[in-house]
């Protein structure tokens, strides 16, 4: 595993709950900074998987997959839509800049 891609998954497996926002050395923080794909493109899939999926845990959101379940828990979950997880402005573009590079990269 990339330094970099590590990097990013222990700090998002730092981080202990809703309400939440994460930043990250070389992206910046998911509530107030746009990521640049450039930068996105730079991490596994995984990682990728677990930055947009931290900011829906912190979001308070119920996960639907095993394997988000799995990961996550949804002990402290409160929103069951997905559609219905409050964002703000850099939160929705970053969730959107990560699926991009996601489709782009064929992760899964």
């Amino acid at each position: 595993m990339r330094l970099k891609t590590l990097a990013v998954v222990v700090a998002m497996l730092a981080s202990t709950g809703p309400a939440f926002a994460g930043c990250y050395e070389d992206i910046g923080c998911t509530d107030e900074d746009y990521f640049d794909k450039s930068d996105l493109r730079e991490y596994s899939c995984k990682a990728l998987w677990v930055l947009r999926n931290t900011m829906y845990y912190e979001g308070g959101y119920c996960f639907q997959t095993q394997r988000a379940i799995n990961y996550f828990g949804n002990g402290e979950c409160y929103v069951d839509d997905a559609e219905d997880v409050r964002f703000n402005k850099y939160e929705r573009q970053n969730i959107q800049s990560i699926q991009s590079v996601e489709r782009s990269r064929g992760c899964d």
